[in-house]
């Protein structure tokens, strides 16, 4: 009989020790928070590029110091940009930083936070040609865009109107060599990433013309999900803007 109560109040014990591991354990895992899996397209300066081993850019700057401001994880997940909300849409995406311009459709599926960044799409033909001086001079030309942007959409909506050809591409490198090689005539890209790109590199490109339209950029959360996340982005935002850090990053990449 006392052997038997020796090995009960083991047993007791063993269930005691293991329940508590098993708290402190869920503590720890609850402590370290939830880590949210951010989808960018790092082919797209100034606002996601790669350099070396180090991603960079406005948006990644920016979706780090909303983190860093407002206490929580993130977890970068470069993919193509076309790809981005179908992740969300399956689950395998929290938050998308990327370029993405605030839509009517893309609202269907998404909430968009406070918008972070004027864009707006521009056309661009490669620099000795004079016969295209803006977007009425598009008519029978063969036009290259990347797919899933704004830009695809706008030639592709206007394709009957404007007369064109659309040609489309999985990344804007691949886009801007169509154009500088001769094999398209022009490209629809967004404004502040043509500039930069140009900038940078001698892409044998030229911006003609004004700006198509007006967008304007936002972090998205899948619709009707995430909804404490985007509160926690908008608020972030915010902060970082009253502070000068949004300014300085912006700067960082665009100069004044």
């Amino acid at each position: 009989m006392k052997k038997l109560g020796l090995l009960s109040l083991l047993l007791i014990l063993s269930i005691f020790i293991a329940a508590c591991g098993s708290k402190e354990t869920a503590g720890e895992k609850e402590k370290g928070g939830k880590v949210y899996k951010v989808g960018v397209d790092t082919t797209y300066p100034p606002f996601e590029f790669k350099e070396g081993n180090e991603y960079k850019g406005i948006d990644i700057e920016l979706i780090n110091a909303i983190a860093k401001n407002q206490d929580f994880k993130i977890e970068l997940s470069p993919m193509d940009f076309g790809g981005i909300i179908p992740a969300m849409q399956a689950n395998q995406l929290d938050v998308a930083i990327a370029g993405m311009s605030i839509t009517d459709d893309r609202k269907k599926v998404v909430d968009f936070s406070t918008p972070y960044f004027d864009a707006g799409l521009t056309v661009v033909v490669k620099k000795d040609n004079s016969s295209i001086q803006s977007v009425k001079n598009l008519k029978g030309k063969k036009v290259a865009v990347k797919k899933g942007t704004t830009g695809a959409k706008f030639a592709q909506d206007n394709a009957a109107k404007l007369g064109i050809t659309v040609v489309q591409f999985n990344d804007s490198p691949a886009m801007f060599q169509e154009v500088s090689n001769g094999n398209a005539d022009a490209l629809i890209e967004d404004y502040p990433v043509i500039s930069y790109a140009i900038a940078q590199k001698d892409l044998g490109l030229k911006i003609v013309g004004d700006r198509l339209n007006g967008d304007q950029y936002g972090i998205a959360v899948l619709k009707g999900q995430n909804q404490d996340l985007l509160k926690k982005i908008n608020k972030g935002f915010e902060e970082l803007k009253k502070d000068g850090t949004y300014d300085k990053i912006i700067k960082t990449y665009l100069g004044e």
